[in-house]
C-alpha cells in the first residue's frame, strides 16, 4: 500500500496525471472523450488522424455556448497538451513502420477514468459473491502452501467427499440452483474483474516500456565494455521476467493460449449471458469476446518484450561494426609510427620484457603415436539356416511420416499463432512412441521460428505398443508462426 503522508500526497498532486486530470478545469469533458475512445472499446492505439476527427465531433456536439467558447483551439494542439510531459494523459509514439503518430492511453490516466466510473450508484452492493471469493484464495493459500502430504490428503479426502454427496443429491432429483440475486451478484463481480484486468494490462505493458527506455538509453551513453552493457542489460531483463509481475503474466498467458480453455470459456459465457436475470441487467455488448481483448492486450505487451529483444540485436551488430572499425583505425596507426620510427629510431629504452626467456617444449616429452586397436574377426564358417523363419517382422517395420507430422503442425498454426509440443502431442497422440516424438525435435530444430525454454521442463506421454504409458521429460519447445 502506498505511503499517505502529506508530503506524499502533495508530490502526487502536482505530478501525478490521474490526479492532474480530476483537478483540470473540463475533467469532466476530457475524462468522457477518453473513456468513449479508448476504456470502453478496449483500443489501444489511434492513429492521429482519426483521433482528431473523434475530438472534433465531441466538441461539435456540445450544446452549451459557454462550453464551445471554453474549449476555442483546434483539437490537435488539445491532443498535443494532453500527451505532453506536463499532463502525461496520453503517449504519443510513432509505430514501426508508420510516419503518422499514434496516441495511447497511459496507466494513470485509465485509473482515473476507472475511478471515476465507479463512483455512480451501483443497483446493489453484493457481498455474499466476494465472501465466497475471499474464502476460496484463503483456502488455495492455506492448502497450496502446505507440505505436509498427509495434509494434503486430508484436503483433498474432503473435497472428493463433498462432491460425492453432491452427486448423490443430484442423483436423487435435489438440483439446487442459484436465485437471481445470487446471479447477478456474481456476474456483476465478473464484469468488474473482467475490465480490471484489461487496465492492469496496459500497465503491464507500460512497465516492459519503462525498461526499453531504459535500456536504449544506457545503449546510447555507455562508453563502457559491451560485456558490461550486456551483463546490466540482461540482469534487468530477467528482473522484470522474473518478478512476481512477470511471473504471473507467463502463467496468464500460458493459461489463456490453451485452445481447450478459450472454447470452454466461450461456452460458460455464452451460457451465462442468456440466463434471464443475465440479459435483464443489459450487459456490454463487448463482454461476450472479452477473452479475445485479453488476448489482443497480452499480444501488445509481447510485442513490446519483441522489440526490446530487437534493439538488443541492433545494438549488437551496430557494436561490431564499431569494433571493426577501431580495430582497423589502430592497425593503421601502428604502421603509420612504424614507417615514422624507421628512419629515426627512439633513443632509450624502446620495450621492456617482464622475463626475458622462451618456454622450451623438447621432441621426446611428447607423448608417442598408439595406433588404433584392431577389431579381431573370427574366421567361423558360414552355416545354412532354417527355411522356417518367420520372415514377418522384417516387413512390419515401423515407419514415421515426416510430411503428415509437418503438415499437422501447420494446421495447428493456422489457428493460433504458437503452440508447444506438449499441446500438439495432446491434440495428436503419439502412434509411433520415441520415434515419432524424436521427429517433431527435428521438425523443430529445423525451423528459424521455434523457441526452447531451457529453464522450463514438460512431460509428454504415450501409450506403447504393448499398453505401457511412458513419459519423457525434454525442454518446453514452442512453434511459433511466422508472422507472430
Amino acid at each position: 500500500m502506498a505511503t499517505m503522508d502529506r508530503s506524499t500526497l502533495e508530490q502526487l498532486a502536482r505530478q501525478h496525471p490521474a490526479w492532474t486530470l480530476l483537478r483540470a478545469r473540463h475533467a469532466p469533458f476530457v475524462a468522457s472523450f477518453l473513456y468513449e475512445v479508448y476504456v470502453r472499446p478496449n483500443v489501444r492505439a489511434v492513429p492521429q488522424t482519426d483521433l482528431v476527427e473523434a475530438l472534433e465531433d465531441r466538441f461539435y456536439e456540445l450544446d452549451e455556448e459557454e462550453d464551445a467558447k471554453a474549449l476555442p483551439r483546434p483539437a490537435l494542439d488539445y491532443l498535443n497538451e494532453w500527451a505532453a510531459s506536463e499532463r502525461g494523459w496520453l503517449r504519443k509514439f510513432y509505430p514501426p513502420g508508420t510516419d503518422e503518430p499514434h496516441f495511447d492511453l497511459t496507466p494513470a490516466t485509465e485509473k482515473a477514468v476507472h475511478w471515476l466510473a465507479a463512483l455512480g450508484e451501483r443497483a446493489f452492493v453484493g457481498t455474499e459473491s466476494r465472501l465466497l471469493a475471499l474464502f476460496d484464495l484463503l483456502q488455495q493459500l492455506s492448502v497450496g502452501s502446505q507440505e505436509d502430504p498427509d495434509a494434503r490428503l486430508r484436503e483433498l479426502r474432503r473435497q472428493r467427499d463433498a462432491i460425492d454427496e453432491q452427486i448423490e443429491r443430484i442423483a436423487a432429483g435435489e438440483v439446487s440452483v442459484l436465485d437471481d440475486t445470487a446471479v447477478r451478484e456474481r456476474f456483476q463481480q465478473f464484469q468488474t474483474s473482467a475490465r480490471e484486468l484489461l487496465a492492469d494490462f496496459r500497465e503491464v505493458e507500460h512497465n516492459f516500456r519503462l525498461l526499453d527506455r531504459r535500456v536504449r538509453e544506457e545503449i546510447t551513453l555507455w562508453d563502457g565494455s559491451k560485456g558490461d552493457l550486456l551483463d546490466r542489460i540482461m540482469s534487468d531483463h530477467d528482473l522484470i521476467a522474473d518478478s512476481d509481475q512477470g511471473k504471473s503474466f507467463r502463467a496468464f498467458w500460458d493459461f489463456l493460449m490453451s485452445p481447450e480453455r478459450q472454447d470452454l470459456f466461450a461456452q460458460h459465457l455464452d451460457t451465462v449471458l442468456e440466463l434471464p436475470a443475465v440479459a435483464a441487467m443489459r450487459p456490454d455488448a463487448r463482454l461476450r469476446r472479452v477473452h479475445h481483448d485479453w488476448i489482443a492486450s497480452g499480444e501488445h505487451t509481447q510485442r513490446t518484450v519483441a522489440r526490446l529483444s530487437q534493439q538488443l540485436r541492433r545494438f549488437l551488430d551496430d557494436k561490431a561494426w564499431a569494433e571493426n572499425r577501431r580495430i582497423l583505425e589502430i592497425l593503421s596507426s601502428v604502421e603509420a609510427r612504424a614507417i615514422a620510427a624507421r628512419d629515426a629510431p627512439p633513443s632509450g629504452t624502446v620495450m621492456e620484457i617482464e622475463s626475458p626467456s622462451v618456454s622450451i617444449e623438447l621432441p621426446m616429452e611428447r607423448k608417442l603415436f598408439a595406433p588404433p586397436l584392431r577389431p579381431v574377426i573370427a574366421d567361423v564358417p558360414l552355416r545354412t539356416g532354417d527355411g522356417d523363419v518367420d520372415a514377418s517382422d522384417l516387413f512390419g517395420r515401423m515407419a514415421v511420416d515426416r510430411l503428415e507430422l509437418a503438415e499437422r503442425l501447420r494446421r495447428a498454426l493456422q489457428a493460433r499463432p504458437q503452440v508447444t509440443l506438449r499441446e500438439l502431442v495432446e491434440e495428436h497422440p503419439l502412434r509411433h512412441g520415441l520415434a515419432e516424438l524424436i521427429v517433431y525435435l527435428q521438425i523443430g530444430s529445423e525451423r528459424d521460428d521455434t523457441v526452447v525454454e531451457e529453464d522450463r521442463v514438460e512431460e509428454i506421454a504415450w501409450v506403447s505398443a504393448e499398453g505401457d504409458t511412458r513419459r519423457a521429460r525434454l525442454p518446453r519447445m514452442i512453434f511459433l508462426r511466422e508472422s507472430a
